[in-house]
């Protein structure tokens, strides 16, 4: 079998870890570490994946000739060497492995806060030197102390667990740790404020992002208890640099522990070196055998279910949608996205506003029910090559489309249902679908029309006036076209006035064809639909 899928691998990364990639024969692997500028844009050319760490840099410019490209991989939890802006532009998914490094993590947190406390490095320099000097390294038990965290997910709660097992109290500020997680892990959850000022040390465990930099600056600094400590393996730019080298200076805080900086290397001449209640490691957070093998099997495994099984669960830049769920998930996803081709064709004007909305048992499902709607909506527009699962609310945003979501109880038939909504110009279209036995797409409504109709391959949306003739005059030109009907529904509001019909047809019909139609007496309008394969998530 030959492979199906291409991966470069452009950095150091453990190969006897990438099983789940060079052990399955779709996958053909390409190690080229080290590459940059025109070189790695052009490995990057002709592949389905890259997986980098930290040493790669992935930005604008080099995905620029990335035609094939739709994944990236970080073995690693951090993004911030990848231009993921640039990526998701261009449809392409950025996973992550943030589970790889949690303990290595959680334990150099934990090394970082017992040597600050204890003064390890300062005795251990004096001792180097030939001194026996005890009286100048008196430290402080951490037994009974409070331990401030921000930030209590998979390695801030792995740090909890150790403070627990020294006797410390924790107190945490997370406002995604739901209250019963909170209290299995004995933490009490607090405003950010407030947990800086109780807190005897502090450690930080948060992504980077626009909310979160500079999350600990002067002011909240300030707030801190004379005398406590910090400890940041998280990512540098969350603790305002400047802010605590004033406040260490000042003695106002104890000591600081650094893994990560704003400026990585740090530079030599960096005002942090001189400090002498500042302990720097490198950025070793990851730095441990373990840590590096878990983490490229973690991404190697994320990059086949990605391309194998269209599994989002660890993008960063995509809604998750994980293995057993994407399973469940398709066949409502892909009603979602035809549901938006079929809502865009009905309007045929430029879509301004967009309402989608799921009813039904699984209101998670939602989140990823909304980009295939637009995929579905954007892709008469701009081609089903150019919008995909990743960049359709990029697109959307782009556009100028206003994109609203809502899910509802269960429908009085039990079924999954959705209905999406667009207003293109003046005009609101509606349409909705169901699930048949939960697998089986059924398109349900336009507007007020009832329907129960397989959304599938070619579809012809006529509107005619409710009158004799009009539906044996539709048969006999598409007979004499040649187009055969595989299904003819019509409905009607009322005997008489007007009717809107759905066909299903065995192939597309010419533009003649469609005229044709058109200017059959009783017929009013006339818009052909292609809902063509793979419009869900794949």
């Amino acid at each position: 079998m030959s492979a199906r899928w291409r991966v470069l691998v452009a950095d150091a990364i453990d190969r006897s870890a990438l099983g789940p990639l060079t052990d399955d024969s779709r996958f053909e692997v390409v190690d080229a570490p080290g590459l940059s500028g025109d070189r790695l844009a052009g490995a990057m050319e002709n592949v389905d994946a890259v997986l980098v760490r930290s040493a790669t840099k992935i930005t604008r410019e080099s995905l620029v000739r990335a035609g094939r490209l739709s994944v990236i991989g970080r073995a690693g939890v951090g993004v911030d060497t990848i231009d993921v802006d640039a990526a998701t532009e261009r449809g392409i998914a950025v996973l992550t492995a943030p589970s790889g490094n949690t303990i290595s993590a959680a334990e150099l947190t934990f090394a970082l806060l017992l040597a600050l406390v204890r003064r390890v490095a300062a005795a251990d320099r004096s001792m180097k030197s030939g001194a026996w000097d005890r009286k100048s390294f008196t430290g402080t038990e951490l037994y009974g102390k409070t331990l401030g965290l921000v930030g209590a997910g998979r390695i801030g709660s792995e740090v909890a667990r150790r403070a627990r097992a020294f006797g410390m109290r924790v107190v945490a500020f997370d406002p995604y740790l739901a209250p019963e997680r909170a209290a299995e892990l004995e933490v009490e959850l607090a405003p950010l404020e407030h947990v800086v000022e109780r807190a005897d040390a502090i450690t930080v465990h948060v992504p980077l992002t626009e909310q979160t930099h500079r999350l600990l600056d002067a002011t909240m600094l300030a707030r801190a208890k004379r005398g406590a400590v910090i400890v940041n393996c998280a990512r540098g730019g969350i603790i305002d640099e400047h802010a605590l080298i004033d406040a260490l200076r000042d003695r106002r805080l104890g000591g600081a522990a650094l893994d990560v900086y704003e400026q990585e290397p740090l530079p030599a001449d960096h005002p942090l070196r001189t400090l002498d209640t500042v302990l720097l490691t490198p950025h070793l957070g990851a730095s441990t055998a373990e840590a590096q093998r878990n983490v490229a099997l973690e991404i190697a495994d994320a990059v086949r279910s990605a391309l194998a099984d269209g599994d989002l669960s660890r993008a960063v830049n995509a809604p998750a949608v994980g293995g057993d769920d994407m399973r469940r998930a398709e066949p409502l996803l892909t009603l979602g996205a035809t549901l938006g081709i079929i809502a865009a064709a009905v309007a045929n004007a430029p879509v301004q506003d967009v309402e989608v909305v799921l009813a039904g048992s699984a209101p998670r499902l939602l989140r990823p029910l909304v980009p295939c709607v637009l995929v579905g909506i954007l892709r008469g527009t701009l081609g089903a090559a150019r919008v995909n699962f990743v960049n359709a609310a990029w697109l959307a945003k782009g556009r100028g489309i206003t994109v609203t979501q809502a899910t509802r109880e269960a429908h009085a038939d039990g079924g999954d249902r959705v209905e999406v909504r667009i207003r293109a110009g003046d005009t609101v279209t509606f349409v909705a679908g169901t699930l048949l036995g939960q697998r089986h797409p059924r398109l349900v409504h336009i507007g007020d029309y009832r329907f129960d109709v397989e959304p599938r391959g070619a579809l012809v949306i006529l509107r005619n006036r409710d009158v004799p003739g009009v539906i044996g005059r539709v048969g006999t030109l598409l007979g004499a076209a040649g187009i055969n009907i595989g299904e003819y529904h019509q409905s009607r509001l009322a005997a008489g006035g007007e009717a809107l019909a759905v066909l299903n047809v065995d192939a597309p019909l010419a533009p003649a064809v469609v005229a044709d139609l058109r200017a059959l007496p009783g017929v009013t309008d006339v818009k052909q639909v292609e809902i063509g394969e793979g419009v869900g998530v794949r």
